[in-house]
């Protein structure tokens, strides 16, 4: 028996490889069907089963292309529902694979399909569980995604209590536990940054999974200090039931190089957003108005999810040599299929074509400190609410990147801001938005609050009363 991990750190996100005697299963698949493929064909396996765990709200899998692709059967928990053939699994049901067995435990909580997967080894002796959404390493999933006429997330949070007494807790120490999910993801609240564990650890130190924990203190636990969702997940939970094109498809129509008179008209006329997913510090040297800023080498997808709305939206974009398929792949994991193309030989070919450009001040931590001593400044500190309560500029407001576009209110037009983050990506994905509205006096802090910590400019903390004992 084999078992891997593949996991994608940009989406905090664990697939899984299983296989015995030539006969493999696929748990929780991302978009693209290719690597998984040629894992099998790479140990001369078959794909057999495709193991959802639950209807995925933070990417879209590639399930159905990956079972058109390879004959392979989709397996999900009691109670789903979809526009493409699978399996709907009876709880205990057990899947055969080559000389192993795996079980079907319907622990419902997270979503009402909820299912952990049991690996029964060789010998019949259980072997690990794939647990989704419903238990992480030091974290459960949230309750509140589900929810549905008179299904609150108290309920769910209940039916969780009752799925991790009932089918995960009794198992065996020795079991591991393979989550869907690590720390980054916004499906929990505070995941730890290991991806694995034995279940008897968890039992000693997940908060979720104590023994004296009666269901009403378990509700109240799991339930506090929830953020609210970002908004592609209940988009992605639709595409994740329906008969979803696989990448190929979208590769073809995003992964066209575009000169840039037509890049140009696409943007100005179909309504595209310009995406420029290069690093901070080139998008504030030079680029195309108001286009937005993505980096693609940070929490791409999950920040496109957050912050376009519309899975529709017709995207060109600019990125670096070499990047425009992983662009694209990219984007496809969350759900924008809409890509039309990027700007062929990149940021260069539009100053040859001597278009104009814009720039974003950007200032150095030793530059910000003599700008603060020097007078009163206008800080603003996109970090998550905890981040921000953990330790901040004294006097710097906080307006989370999340939430941004809900709240544009909060800036004005005849101001000056110095926006930072924790580390310099989130702030110049914060300024090009200001920019693209209009808000153009805005200077963006390198290195963020880590390079912040490093001067002489005082800091105040803030602990929120809920978090005292």
């Amino acid at each position: 028996m084999k078992i891997e991990q593949i996991y994608t750190g940009c989406l905090a996100q664990g697939a899984y490889y299983i296989e015995s005697n030539g006969e493999a299963a696929i748990v929780d698949p991302l978009r693209e069907s290719k690597p998984y493929i040629e894992k099998a064909a790479k140990e001369n396996a078959k794909i057999k089963y495709i193991f959802e765990t639950h209807f995925h709200a933070d990417f879209v899998s590639g399930h159905v292309d990956l079972a058109d692709k390879t004959g392979a059967q989709i397996v999900y928990g009691p109670g789903a529902k979809t526009a493409f053939d699978m399996i709907e699994a009876k709880d205990e049901q057990i899947f055969e694979l080559g000389s192993i067995k795996i079980k079907v435990l319907h622990t419902p909580g997270h979503t009402m399909e909820s299912t952990t997967y049991l690996v029964i080894d060789e010998k019949g002796l259980e072997h690990a569980i794939f647990s989704g959404d419903t238990l992480f390493i030091g974290d459960v999933g949230r309750p509140d995604l589900a929810q549905k006429g008179d299904v609150t997330q108290d309920d769910l949070a209940g039916m969780l209590f009752d799925s991790l007494r009932n089918k995960i807790m009794p198992l065996a120490n020795h079991v591991i536990v393979y989550p869907a999910h690590g720390a980054g993801s916004a499906c929990g609240k505070n995941m730890s940054k290991e991806t694995t564990d034995l279940l008897g650890n968890q039992k000693n130190t997940n908060y979720a999974l104590r023994a004296d924990m009666t269901k009403e203190e378990f509700i109240k636990e799991v339930t506090d200090g929830l953020l609210p969702p970002p908004q592609y997940f209940a988009q992605n939970v639709a595409m994740n039931k329906a008969n979803t094109i696989g990448l190929d498809q979208i590769l073809e129509k995003g992964k066209v190089s575009l000169n840039v008179e037509t890049f140009e008209a696409i943007a100005n006329h179909e309504g595209a957003i310009v995406l420029d997913t290069r690093t901070p510090q080139e998008f504030a040297k030079q680029h195309i108005p108001n286009s937005i800023f993505i980096g693609i080498d940070g929490s791409f997808a999950p920040w496109v999810g957050a912050l376009i709305p519309d899975l529709q939206q017709p995207i060109v974009y600019v990125a670096s040599e070499g990047r425009e398929e992983e662009v694209v792949t990219r984007l496809s994991r969350v759900g924008y299929d809409n890509t039309l193309g990027y700007l062929e030989g990149g940021i260069e070919a539009w100053l040859s074509a001597e278009k104009e450009t814009d720039s974003v001040e950007s200032i150095t931590s030793e530059e910000f400190e003599e700008r603060f001593n020097n007078g009163n400044l206008n800080v603003v500190d996109v970090r998550k609410p905890g981040e921000y309560q953990a330790e901040h500029v004294q006097d710097a407001a906080n307006i989370p990147l999340d939430y941004i576009n809900e709240n544009m209110e909060e800036w004005k037009n005849d101001q000056k801001y110095h926006v930072h983050c924790a580390g310099g990506y989130r702030s110049m994905i914060a300024v090009s938005i200001l920019k693209s509205r209009g808000f153009h006096d805005v200077v963006d802090i390198q290195g963020g609050f880590k390079a912040i910590s490093q001067t002489k400019i005082p800091t105040t903390d803030y602990v929120c009363p809920s978090t005292l004992n």
